[in-house]
Formats: C-alpha cells, structure tokens, sequence
C-alpha cells in the first residue's frame, strides 16, 4: 500500500501566515502539521508515500526533503491548480500504479492515526473505505448514508442532513478508483470532487465501507481549529523541563528545550518550549507551543502559538488565543505622543484593548 498526501492548498484561512509559509507547515506543539501526517503513514506501515504540491512546493520539500527522516520515500507531485481532491487522485495515477492507497489531507490530525483504518482494509478489501465522524452540524460537511455498513450516498453539505456522519480527511482507495475520478465534471466551484468521485463508485456498484473514527479529528484550516488541535496535542505531553530555571515557578507537564533560559517566570502546564529561547518574568499558561529563539519578557500569555524568532515584550494585558507568526516582535512602546503604531502584512487581524 501507498500514501497520498495532499498538500497543495493555498491556506486561506490563515492568512497572513501563509503568505510566507505553506499551511502544512505551521507548527502544532511545536511540530509542523504534515509530520503529523507522515508519522502517521510510516506508524501504519506504509513506506512510500506521494506528497501532491502546488505553489508552496519549494518550502515543503524543504521541510519533508526525501522523506528518509521518516523513514519514508516520498516522491512529490505537482499539481498546477488547486482544482480538487479527485484532481489529485487523478494526477498522482503513475505514482499510485496498481497499489491500493491512503489519501491523507496534509492539514488533518487524527488522534487515533491511520493504522486501525488500515487493518480494517486489509480485512474487508472493499472497493474503498472512508473516514467518518459524528458531528453537531451535519449541514457544514460532506455526510455520509450508511446501510448495513456500507456508504449508499453522499451529500456535500445538506439543507436537510439525513445523518450526521461528516467525511474526514482520509480515505483508502483501490485503483478502482481512477474510472470514478476520470467520470465525472467539476462542481459549480470548479474543482473535481472526492464525494463525487466515491458517489460514481457507489453508482456503478463498487463497495464502498466506512470506518467511524472514536478519537478527536481536526482540519487545521482555521485559526480556531489550529488553537484546539494545539490544545489536544499538549494534553499527551508529559513534563520534560532541560533547560535552565531560575527564580521559576513550573507546574504540570511542561517541556522545556536543553538550550532554553527562563528567570523569574511561572509556567503552567500543558506548556512546550523550544530550544534557544529566554524568557524572564513572564508568565506562561496553559495550552502554549513557543517554538525555537524566541523571546518573551514582562508578558503574560495562554492558549496560544508563538513561532520561531519572535519576541514578546512589556505587555500590560494578557495575550491569549494567539497565533504569531516568525520573526515578529510585539511590545509596548514609551514614545510619545501616545499612539498605536502598526506595520502590518496583508489579511492580518489585531485586536485592540
């Protein structure tokens, strides 16, 4: 078996940290969102895996390189346009050949991984098998029909869900497949849809199962979403403070670099903090990922992500629910007359006191 991976999309909804970095690359506890995924395929005994590119390509195989860090061999696939998940599938068929493959959203998290979906194929051998999840709102999301375990329609997004079983970002397939992808016209978006394509495998009488994820599932798309899958990931760590500590208060699993400082600081946990970083009379609290050289003094902060190079000085309020991209500095000004004053990058949101 093989992997997909997809990681092509433009990242919107994060901007303006994907202006300068691709979505699948901003950091999760201090760990880019698709190693998460590349760990997955390797921890499911999957050995080569096609990584599907587009713009961000040149960043991305910087990051991944030849994938032997994972112990993978990963081959990249350029896709010219974001034009849909069955585009991908239908790029990537020289690739894939005659193996039947797992196609991973490269912005997904998945608690339990992809393992126990893996063995369920190997067990049933359907035609493909798809990642299902129960939800609040049916009507936000691709939602599956199931009788007798076996998928019987798809509807993107109803006005009127008759489930609320929602597609997750991963899906088993066999070359099956590739006749489904070729089938069929873009939506009115213009794209090839994966739901279209599993519905002309379901039409034309291909077996199709579900499998219902039981643990958390995130699409870190969304700032909110990137906050929440940070938060579940630092409620499996456990305290491993390396660095120097001095005058400091820390409490509960916190991870602290070997090469970082901290002086006259409270920490409390879930807390990570990488390496190179010098933090002095600051008070960090939980569900915080700081990643490597970063700086912060006389601030407090919680439940946010601050990224490599930054620098976080003399707040007088408490900052929270954050994401900082590199190399940005925050801080208080003394200059007077008394002002805000802004540089700030495109699509950028500041809240003010």
């Amino acid at each position: 078996m093989k992997g997909l991976i997809l990681s092509g999309g433009a990242g919107t909804r994060l901007r303006p940290i994907t202006h300068t970095s691709a979505k699948q690359l901003v950091p999760v506890a201090n760990k880019p969102v698709l190693f998460y995924g590349l760990e997955a395929m390797r921890a499911a005994g999957i050995a080569e895996v096609g990584i599907v590119v587009g713009d961000t390509r040149a960043k991305i195989e910087a990051a991944v390189g030849d994938g032997s860090r994972f112990d993978l061999r990963v081959t990249y696939l350029p896709q010219e346009a974001p034009l849909g998940l069955a585009h991908a599938v239908m790029i990537a068929e020289d690739f894939l050949g005659d193996s039947a493959f797992v196609m991973y959203l490269g912005d997904n998290l998945l608690k339990e991984g992809i393992a126990p979906f893996v063995q369920r194929f190997a067990e049933t051998q359907p035609d493909a098998l798809i990642l299902l999840q129960k939800v609040a709102d049916p009507s936000a999301y691709g939602i599956a029909e199931l009788e007798d375990g076996c998928v019987t329609r798809l509807v993107e997004k109803p006005a009127e869900p008759r489930s609320d079983l929602a597609l997750v970002g991963v899906y088993i397939f066999t070359p099956a497949v590739f006749e489904s992808v070729k089938a069929i016209t873009p939506s009115p978006r213009g794209e090839l849809e994966i739901t279209d394509a599993i519905q002309h495998m379901i039409d034309r009488g291909r077996r199709v199962e579900a499998h219902i994820v039981k643990g958390w599932w995130k699409d870190t798309g969304k700032l909110e979403d990137m906050l929440e899958a940070n938060r579940l990931i630092l409620s499996t760590i456990e305290r491993d403070v390396r660095g120097t500590t001095t005058e400091c208060i820390v409490e509960g699993p916190v991870v602290v670099g070997a090469t970082s400082r901290l002086e006259r600081c409270t920490v409390r946990g879930p807390v990570i903090i990488g390496e190179r970083c010098h933090l002095a009379g600051a008070f960090i609290g939980p569900y915080t990922a700081i990643n490597d050289d970063v700086t912060i003094e006389d601030a407090e902060m919680e439940n946010s992500i601050i990224l490599e190079g930054s620098s976080v000085c003399s707040l007088s309020a408490r900052m929270t629910d954050s994401l900082i991209g590199k190399n940005v500095s925050i801080r208080r000004s003394d200059a007077r007359p008394v002002a805000y004053r802004f540089m700030v990058g495109d699509s950028s949101q500041i809240g003010i006191l």
